[in-house]
């Protein structure tokens, strides 16, 4: 438990109720007007027990959904979380909840510090205003000063891009061009509690990085941010702590790298095979099949572990059911923060790629060398295809590994090595100039 003075957002037992497809309809106003007047009237005769009864009659009726249920935890000033999950998972509802956009239907939010959201291309902008009056009412909603909107005023148009067109009406803007203001407005108004939704995937490569910098100052300031990305990378770098979300439940959280472990499956490591012994049930069509995949060391033998200096295979064994197929494979490579490192398809084969197979078993394997890949945990993903690369099946997560380092070029470094790959390549020095010159 966080001491109360140093929590800037608590949630306890959140939920939200939501109602599927349903229509109230038009009341007249001899209706509106009894219920005003009534209402009062049944409050005090069952106060409590008239809502309990109506929330637990709602939420088991078939068309009534929780987008979020029981959500408990605590964030600390000055911490950035990550919220993850898959969509659908109740990312979004709950930061609409915590910028007070909706109200949960049982649970509490407490936010202690002024909240700046983005949770949505122009959300809080009036289409009809210019850029330089949404600045400024923005500031407003946010409870601050003129003056100190002013003084952020030339900043937050920098950083938007967007200074030839500030007295234009946002309504005329791009998308790019209201993500952008949008943030920068947000980023930039010195909220204690920055909401941040995965809003930032609108923008380009240049500006995300641009965002992504300027969330880790709003970090190391002190103030708090909540971020929600589908990119693992981003969350990793962004946030020591994350939250992971899934079917409107907390199922996971933690330190970041564990809470994205957790999230890409890698619950499962250490799985170098799988087999599939009813073909009829196999991964396919009535093409072909997958039959296994596994991860063999250079010596053939099965195994979830390789050394950096060591090679290894990928081995996809498949039936063709019809004859005269032309069908290849491809592997897929993933980091665990979901970064594909490499694909490779068999088309380079030279004993069968686009030869017609009889109908039988068939094993491709793939060699992957040595001093690639750094230390980590990778996934892989299989896809089996036909003639010109039709697809005939893809399995996500269908084998894991692990790499561990050697040690085979590190020399005296004992640091942590930077990079998604480790090639070994080849270096020379010589002396271009010595004393006497």
């Amino acid at each position: 438990m966080i001491p109360m003075n140093d929590i800037a957002v608590r949630v306890e037992n959140l939920g939200k109720l939501y109602r599927i497809g349903q229509f109230a309809g038009y009341k007249t106003i001899r209706e509106t007007m009894t219920n005003v007047m009534s209402g009062p009237l049944r409050r005090f005769r069952h106060p409590s027990q008239e809502s309990r009864s109506t929330l637990s009659a709602t939420s088991h009726q078939p068309n009534s959904i929780w987008a979020l249920k029981n959500v408990s935890f605590e964030v600390k000033r000055g911490e950035a979380v990550g919220i993850i999950g898959r969509n659908g998972s109740g990312k979004s509802t709950l930061l609409k909840i915590l910028s007070r956009i909706t109200a949960p239907t049982e649970g509490h939010a407490e936010i202690h510090g002024r909240v700046g959201s983005l949770l949505e291309v122009g959300t809080g902008f009036h289409p009809e205003l210019t850029g330089r009056e949404n600045i400024y009412l923005n500031g407003a909603v946010l409870g601050m000063r003129k003056a100190e909107v002013e003084r952020k005023f030339d900043e937050i148009s920098a950083f938007a891009e967007i200074e030839k067109f500030l007295d234009t009406p946002v309504k005329r803007y791009s998308s790019g061009m209201y993500v952008r203001l949008a943030f920068a407005v947000a980023a930039h108004l010195e909220p204690e509690i920055l909401v941040v939704d995965e809003v930032l995937a609108v923008g380009d490569a240049q500006f995300q990085k641009k965002c992504l910098g300027k969330m880790s100052n709003v970090a190391s300031e002190g103030r708090t941010v909540l971020f929600v990305s589908h990119n693992m990378a981003a969350v990793q770098r962004l946030c020591s702590r994350s939250v992971l979300l899934e079917s409107g439940r907390l199922d996971f959280q933690g330190a970041s790298h564990e809470v994205v472990q957790q999230y890409l499956g890698y619950d499962q490591r250490g799985q170098a095979v799988s087999f599939w012994e009813d073909l009829e049930r196999a991964p396919g069509n009535e093409l072909a099949r997958l039959h296994a995949v596994r991860i063999l060391n250079a010596s053939g033998a099965v195994t979830p572990e390789i050394r950096t200096d060591q090679d290894f295979l990928i081995q996809v064994t498949y039936y063709v059911k019809k004859d005269g197929l032309r069908p290849g494979a491809t592997a897929i490579l993933f980091n665990q923060e979901g970064t594909c490192i490499f694909s490779s398809v068999s088309n380079h084969e030279e004993r069968w790629h686009e030869k017609p197979h009889p109908i039988g078993l068939y094993r491709s394997s793939c060699r992957v060398p040595k001093s690639l890949l750094s230390d980590g945990e990778y996934r892989l993903t299989v896809i089996l295809w036909e003639g010109y690369y039709q697809l005939i099946c893809r399995e996500d997560n269908v084998a894991s590994l692990r790499v561990v380092d050697a040690g085979e070029v590190r020399g005296d470094y004992t640091g942590s090595w930077e990079g998604v790959i480790r090639p070994s390549l080849q270096w020379e020095t010589e002396r271009i100039t010595g004393s006497d010159t």
